[in-house]
């Protein structure tokens, strides 16, 4: 058996009375929680006012007279006012979140009779949203002659007896929806429905969840936040084992999902768990689902339903509990019926199936993550960098507009911010660096490359045709940089930032103009 801990707040009128002997004819909840013969204590974090310091003090001492074996954990907390819902489940929220619960290793039992009933319903809530994860433990007095042990058992959670206080979710539920959108302030009504649809999902639900879409739609990203919400309600204690089914091919799928014995096969040189295995407790994204074998789906909708199934070269099933989450870009649909995918497993994963739409038809989405993938430039390379006013509204006009087609979906907003804000100067995106950005974005969406466009036109198709391939690289990059530039001399600062370093004088400018000559071409004409 796994230990147990009971939380609960020591009852200021119930727990008290007088200090002689006579107390122990008297039921004192805190005290007869520990008095059971069948409920063993290990571990009691007992929630009181500093006001009650005293009384907490006696109460200790007479547990640890009766149960020993008890390690009593005051915990002091403090209300201005202990009928004040809000101030009271705000509070018990905070102890929820820093307490360092383990659920693996723990059983917990979160006594509801002592406290107010203001205290007991927070309780009562909290638990029921898993920030509390254990079961309620209700106390009370044995009928008929006095006497302290008294009765306990643990109640079924039903919140439907609650409708009237149900409302108090919504605030923790609209928290979580921003949760699984990473703090985006996303506009598009139907997505935000969706979100809000998959945030009751994900906490109230262990079935598996399809998310199809087309790549870059984000799925795997929400994956995650999914599984990070779970993990804050302690509804998952395993890891996230994200796997991409395109990358599992042949014999090694098997393998690498499954696991295999020693000497299964030529090369099985050592035993293999597999990622099943691994995802135990925890949750398993299968990215790209639709490109599995049949087999490997026969044996994925075993593990999902039985929780079992046999790894390579292995006699014996092995075990892993976990929930799971499958992605994929293609028509599963369609993938059924042509017999590409197994129908049993297709109506197991379209329990709750959800759609993500791509950039494109969330055009009004495109502001608030322009400013989210900033953040994200600025936490992973260190550095702030901003739009001035005039290249934002002039980026945003190209990016929310119909010739904007966003094929890449959301990977193609992260590698434009990134490149901007790697390219711009003094941390701040200006219009010229908006211009070669879309630009280049209309290239990548028309199939054609600066080489075969922009190179072709300021030189000419004669011209053109005579520079090397190695040439016409290192050319593209130094227009990119003088297109950017302010002047001739920033350009060259820039394209021999190095080398200058090493020289004793130098003219940059007129170093770039002499390269620049090579091709017929000149600052002021091309560039200025």
């Amino acid at each position: 058996m796994k230990p147990t801990t009971v939380i609960g707040f020591l009852g200021s009128t119930l727990d008290a009375g007088k200090f002689g002997p006579e107390r122990w004819s008297k039921w004192r909840p805190s005290v007869s929680i520990c008095m059971q013969e069948d409920l063993r204590v290990d571990r009691f974090v007992l929630i009181h006012g500093k006001q009650h310091r005293r009384l907490a003090d006696f109460v200790v001492k007479d547990i640890e007279s009766v149960s020993p074996e008890t390690e009593i954990v005051p915990h002091a907390m403090e209300f201005k006012d202990a009928w004040d819902f809000e101030e009271v489940y705000g509070k018990l929220l905070d102890f929820a979140r820093e307490f360092p619960f383990d659920p693996d290793n723990q059983d917990y039992l979160i006594h509801i009779t002592t406290g107010t009933h203001v205290a007991q319903i927070c309780l009562f809530l909290l638990t029921e949203a898993r920030y509390l994860p254990g079961k309620l433990l209700q106390t009370q007095p044995r009928r008929g002659k006095p006497q302290p042990i008294g009765t306990w058992n643990s109640i079924d959670l039903d919140l439907s007896r609650y409708d009237s206080i149900a409302s108090r979710f919504a605030e923790a539920s609209e928290e979580s929806a921003s949760f699984l959108k990473s703090g985006i302030e996303t506009r598009n009504p139907a997505f935000n429905r969706m979100i809000e649809e998959i945030e009751q999902v994900a906490v109230r639900s262990r079935a598996p969840i399809l998310l199809m879409g087309p790549t870059g739609a984000g799925k795997s990203q929400l994956a995650r936040k999914i599984y990070e919400l779970k993990k804050l309600r302690h509804q998952v204690t395993g890891p996230f084992v994200e796997v991409n089914c395109a990358t599992l091919k042949g014999d090694g799928a098997m393998s690498a999902l499954f696991g295999h014995k020693k000497g299964a096969f030529t090369g099985a040189v050592q035993e293999r768990p597999g990622l099943l295995k691994a995802a135990h407790t925890g949750m398993l994204f299968l990215d790209e689902i639709g490109e599995l074998g049949l087999d490997e789906q026969a044996m994925i909708l075993r593990a999902i339903e039985d929780g079992r199934f046999l790894p390579v070269g292995s006699d014996k099933e092995a075990q892993s509990e976990f929930q799971l989450i499958a992605g994929t870009n293609r028509d599963l649909t369609s993938e059924v019926a042509a017999g590409d995918f197994r129908e049993d497993l297709f109506a197991r994963l379209n329990l709750w199936t959800f759609t993500m739409p791509g950039l494109a038809e969330r055009r009004g989405d495109i502001a608030p993550n322009l400013d989210y993938e900033l953040e994200r430039f600025a936490e992973r390379e260190g550095a702030r960098v901003t739009f001035n006013k005039e290249a934002r509204e002039r980026y945003l006009a190209f990016a929310e507009s119909p010739s904007a087609l966003w094929q890449g979906n959301f990977r193609d907003l992260a590698a434009s911010v990134t490149r901007m804000a790697t390219l711009c100067a003094g941390g701040r995106i200006g219009r010229d660096a908006v211009k070669l950005e879309t630009r280049r974005l209309s290239n990548l969406w028309s199939g054609e490359t600066f080489s075969s466009t922009e190179l072709a036109q300021l030189l000419g198709e004669e011209a053109f045709a005579k520079i090397d391939p190695f040439d016409r690289a290192q050319l593209e990059y130094v227009i990119e940089v003088c297109s950017r530039s302010d002047s001739l001399s920033d350009a060259g600062r820039t394209l021999f930032a190095i080398s200058r370093a090493n020289r004793k004088s130098v003219n940059d400018a007129d170093r770039l103009r002499k390269y620049l000559a090579k091709f017929g071409l000149d600052w002021a004409s091309h560039f200025a």
